[in-house]
């Protein structure tokens, strides 16, 4: 396994946002099960500057605490009452910044990843259902069977259930970029353009050989 070290997440965040596309994410079940996607879609948050960051101007919380732990460490919070949202430490220790995984592609038991979401296989959901599988931090985290029992986890420790792989990081070329999502609470961070995305179509064919049924 080239399981990615601290040395990845400590960096400058916007630069690990866009070089997670193309990683893979693995999740180890209590059963010992693995659960696989490939990396789609990030967002990039920064406390000492951004008003969408929970910890903006170094603000701690109980809730935002773990956004002051080491580098590659998972951030796992609660919105809305029900969707959780999986988010990577990055930089130095105390400095509170991390890339929220927004979207992912299945590569593998793609029907446990589908049953944690719809209750149904993958050659059982509708085409609605396919292009909306991963698309959404409450959606992977609910395919991936993430919550706050993770939160805190040391993603380059395999042992812990969590972690990131290598995997094909995405081309320059393919990468897009633009505004977050649903912060229309934070000023002029409003306007930063630090989400990055590919097109998780392609990156699902791609896996697949031939289309999504063949990830099991």
């Amino acid at each position: 396994m080239d399981i990615l070290t601290k040395d990845f997440y400590d960096r400058d965040t916007l630069t690990v946002a866009r070089d997670l596309l193309g990683r893979e994410l693995v999740r180890v079940m209590e059963d010992g099960t693995v659960l696989r996607c490939v990396i789609t879609e990030t967002e990039a948050y920064i406390g000492r500057l951004d008003k969408a960051c929970h910890a903006y101007g170094y603000k701690r919380t109980p809730r935002t605490e773990t956004l002051f732990a080491p580098p590659g460490t998972a951030y796992i919070y609660l919105i809305y009452g029900m969707y959780h949202c999986l988010n990577f430490v990055t930089e130095a220790e105390g400095e509170p910044a991390a890339v929220l995984i927004r979207g992912a592609a299945p590569a593998a038991n793609g029907d446990i990843i589908a049953k944690n979401r719809f209750g149904r296989k993958l050659c059982e959901l509708s085409a609605y259902q396919r292009r909306n599988f991963l698309n959404g931090p409450g959606k992977l985290c609910r395919g991936l069977d993430l919550t706050r029992a993770q939160n805190g986890l040391d993603l380059t420790a395999p042992d812990r259930g969590l972690y990131l792989c290598a995997g094909t990081p995405a081309g320059p070329a393919s990468v897009r970029t633009g505004k977050r999502i649903g912060i229309d609470y934070a000023g002029e961070a409003v306007d930063f353009p630090w989400r990055f995305w590919v097109e998780d179509g392609d990156l699902w064919r791609k896996m697949a050989g031939q289309k999504g049924d063949n990830l099991l």
